[in-house]
This record gives C-alpha cells, structure tokens and sequence, in this order.
C-alpha cells in the first residue's frame, strides 16, 4: 500500500503526462487539494475522478495504508503538506511506502518562462520597472555586459551564472517593453539565422574546420545585407562600442572588400592614427587590442593596490 505523490510542473501544458503518470492515475483513489489545479480538466476527460480535499496528513497516510492512493499535488509541489505528511508515517508502526511520481518534466530553457511570467507582473505593478523605456534601459544593458566580461577576465566563474541571469532579464525586459514584438519574436529571429548562417548543422554543407565555419557565416551575412540594400561592407558596425573594438570590426570589414590600409586620414591626430595603426599592428599579430589594453589596465591597477598596501 503507497501514498504515490504526483507532481506536475507548471511549466509543461496541463494534461501532458508522462505515462506512468497516467497508470498510476487510472488504477488507483485520486485526491487533490486544489480545486482549480489545471489537470483537472484533462483528468476528467480521460474519465478519472479526483476528489477534492483539504488535506490531513495523518488522514491521508491512514488512507495509504488501506489501499493505493494519488495525491495530485499543487504545481507548487505542496512542500509543507508532503514535509507533514512525512513526520504523520514516521509516526505509525506500519507506515505506508510514499512514493513520488513526476508527472512532468520540465524541458531545457523552461525555467525561461518563470523569468516572462515574472516580467509581465514586474510591469504592470512595480511604478519602475513600468515607467522604463528601450532608452532608459540602455545603460542597465551595458553594465550587465560588462560585469559578464569582468567576471570572465576574473576567472570567477561561480559569480557568471547570476551575471549572465542580470544580462537575460535585459533581454526580457526590452522585450516586455517592445511594441509589435515579444519574447518569442525575439527568439524566434536569432533561431531562424543561427540555422541559416549553420549549414554545415541544419544543411548539407561540408566543412573541414572552424576557420571554414567562420568564412561561410561571413559571406552568408553579407549576403543578407545585400539582400536588404545595404550601401557599404561598414553598415550595421554599431559606432557606441568601446573605440580599440570598434576600429579593429571597421578594419576586419574593410578589409574584406580589399580596402586600401593607408586611406587619407585627414583631420585625425597624429596620436589617434598611432592608435588605429597599433590596433592593425595587433591584428597582425592575432592579438586583440582592446583584450590587450585591457589586461594591461588590469594589472596596473593591481600593482597600484599593491603599492598602496605596502610598507
């Protein structure tokens, strides 16, 4: 005789069990605490009563020990009841077997749909995050960005999860925010172009290496921007990036349509032509430049502290 506890997340449609799921259900009593809990439909339709209860752990192990019983938990998983329930068996001389059944499974990137639902009350009852705008959340993106990159540079991986969470709730909250696009428009696009810009996955296209990766995802974006009009090979390069990032993309990009390197360069200081040409220099090198100033910042800063710390 068991108490077959049967869980359900509140992230996979109602009514879509696994099937052991559905043969404990069909062949033993069924009881519930929630009167409204979304399987209760899809039970009914398949025929299976579920009485609705209010729970009392010891009644219900005196029901377990008399027969098979399911108890349909609540999407929260009724915690406190089932952690009751637990202490009211260990109190008996012949306790029943409990025994917990997931009736669902959540699927990789369901948890993302905690994070929408979370969005959509942050918005329509927190007085800030309703007032805030694509332009009043710029800022907020970059930082995120940015704490990602320090956290990487760090080596302090244990921290990136909750970076990288800061950085996807920017992403959900644009998306919130957007006027003829949501969450699902948005993946929707970056999942159509990472099919097509993967041949070599989703296609027939043969590859030898990821340096052939890279040149078939190139000639595939530039077939896009032709395809939209673009004017020149410069267009889509976002001029707000940090300037060592932005001059080494205006390079590779130019580059690509055989550029001249020593285009004139009237009206630029002596000391910022050094700059551009120390990021060309870098390239060469296969060296990143801003990576590299940055990593020079970083270890000036920490020869400071030390300075600052000693005798």
């Amino acid at each position: 005789m068991a108490l077959i506890v049967l869980t359900t997340s509140p992230r996979v449609a109602p009514g879509l069990l696994s099937h052991h799921a559905w043969r404990v259900l069909g062949a033993s009593r069924v009881l519930t605490g929630s009167a409204d809990h979304p399987c209760l439909p899809y039970l009914s339709e398949a025929g299976i009563v579920v009485e609705v209860v209010d729970p009392v752990p010891a009644e219900l192990v005196g029901l377990a020990r008399a027969g098979d019983v399911v108890w349909l938990a609540a999407q929260d998983g009724d915690e406190s009841l089932m952690r009751a329930v637990g202490h009211a068996a260990l109190a008996e001389q012949d306790p029943p077997l409990i025994e917990l059944v997931p009736g669902s499974y959540d699927l990789p990137g369901a948890r993302v749909l905690d994070l929408v639902a979370v969005m959509e009350r942050l918005r329509e009852e927190c007085p800030w995050d309703a007032k805030q705008t694509h332009q009043t959340l710029v800022p907020y993106l970059l930082e995120e960005a940015y704490e990602v990159q320090e956290t990487v540079e760090d080596g302090d991986y244990a921290a990136l999860r909750d970076e990288l969470g800061d950085v996807l709730l920017q992403v959900a909250f644009h998306a919130r925010v957007a006027d003829g696009f949501d969450i699902d428009d948005v993946a929707e696009g970056i999942v159509a172009k990472l099919v097509r810009r993967h041949p070599h996955v989703f296609g027939s296209v043969k590859v030898t290496g990821a340096d052939e990766v890279n040149d078939n995802w190139e000639t595939i974006k530039a077939a896009e921007r032709a395809e939209k009009g673009a004017g020149s090979v410069l267009d889509g390069v976002p001029l707000g990036q940090p300037a060592l990032t932005l001059v080494t993309k205006l390079q590779r990009r130019a580059e690509r349509v055989e550029a001249p390197a020593d285009l004139p360069a009237d009206g630029v200081s002596p000391l910022g032509r050094e700059l551009f040409d120390l990021v060309r220099r870098a390239r060469a090198q296969g060296l990143d430049a801003e990576a590299e100033l940055r990593a020079a910042a970083r270890a000036y800063r920490d020869r400071v502290r030390h300075w600052e710390t000693a005798d």
